[in-house]
């Protein structure tokens, strides 16, 4: 039995949030992920199958297209200038309340960067076995394996994810508010304050992509991290708006310049009511889909400015 193109068109948008969402978890790129969708759109709608479930049918088209844009997204990132973090996501379309932690735990800047180290078979055989719940007669399908390869790839892989898995907060209002006085203390420049919300060992650094400022090396350890946050952000925040909003399922914060363009995104990982990981992202290449961008060099100069007393 064929179907039109209408309900062809219809079955896809309903599949659209997973899709894109499975993409984006193997991808790391909002803007490689809604190419990869597209493109799954175009393949289907040419396609003369009649799939018995277009779910499974459209989730392996847009796994297989992930795969080989992936492989080749990697060499580029091996050529990266300086640390490469994910494109920032600020929400997550696809939603399923029994795997709700599933997803929420592999969307986090932590995670995806956990996958990075898994190869494009074994990140995808986890996404869509892990995260998404798929039988591995889908799975298999998906990836072009049989299922007792991929059982072998679900394996390695969840092997290598729970080496290093970040273990969060499990109470979003618990983060949600050491998130609120973390950036308050920002805004005021409160060291004291900012060393008691900080791991001893906490991280910061920044993806710049070598086409923003950004810091020369990670800041590492409660006391250096706070004296750098304290001496700049209240400056940055004379011609900047930090502008608090969840990121990658994580609390974090989008900096706007002040027309209210995006400059930067940061998130912070929380673990035993300690802020463990701070992670920025001021590659303008990944956050234009964020909405327009700011200048980050003109954003640069104008707190350059500010910090030397000049009206900014």
């Amino acid at each position: 039995m064929s179907t039109s193109a209408a309900e062809r068109a219809e079955e896809f948008q309903e599949l659209r949030p997973l899709l894109f969402s499975i993409a984006y978890r193997i991808l790391g790129s909002v803007t490689e992920a809604e190419d990869t969708v597209q493109n799954t759109w175009l393949r289907y709608m040419a396609s003369p199958t009649v799939p018995t479930s277009t779910k499974a049918f459209l989730s392996a088209l847009v796994t297989r297209a992930s795969i080989d844009v992936l492989r080749s997204a990697r060499v580029r990132r091996e050529e990266y200038i300086g640390p490469w973090f994910p494109e920032p996501l600020l929400d997550d379309p696809y939603q399923d309340p029994e795997r709700s932690a599933e997803l929420a735990d592999s969307v986090s800047m932590a995670a995806l960067l956990l996958l990075e180290r898994l190869s494009p078979l074994e990140r995808a055989v986890f996404v869509l076995r892990e995260v998404f719940g798929f039988g591995f007669p889908d799975v298999a399908e998906a990836v072009g394996r049989s299922e007792a390869a991929c059982r072998q790839l679900a394996v390695r892989a969840r092997r290598h994810m729970d080496l290093g898995r970040p273990r969060f907060a499990a109470d979003r209002k618990e983060r949600e508010e050491l998130a609120s006085r973390f950036f308050d203390a920002l805004r005021d420049g409160d060291v004291t304050a900012l060393r008691d919300l900080l791991a001893a060992d906490v991280q910061m650094s920044g993806d710049a992509g070598g086409k923003a400022p950004a810091l020369a090396r990670a800041v590492i350890g409660a006391d250096n991290v706070a004296r750098l946050l304290a001496a700049v952000f209240p400056t940055i925040t004379r011609v900047a708006h930090l502008e608090p909003h969840e990121v990658n399922g994580q609390p974090g914060a989008i900096l706007r310049d002040r027309d209210g363009n995006v400059a930067g995104t940061m998130t912070l990982d929380v673990l035993d009511g300690r802020v463990q990981m701070i992670r920025s992202v001021v590659n303008p290449d990944k956050l234009g889909h964020l909405g327009p961008l700011a200048d980050p060099w003109t954003v640069a100069r104008e707190v350059r400015r500010a910090r030397q007393g000049d009206e900014p």
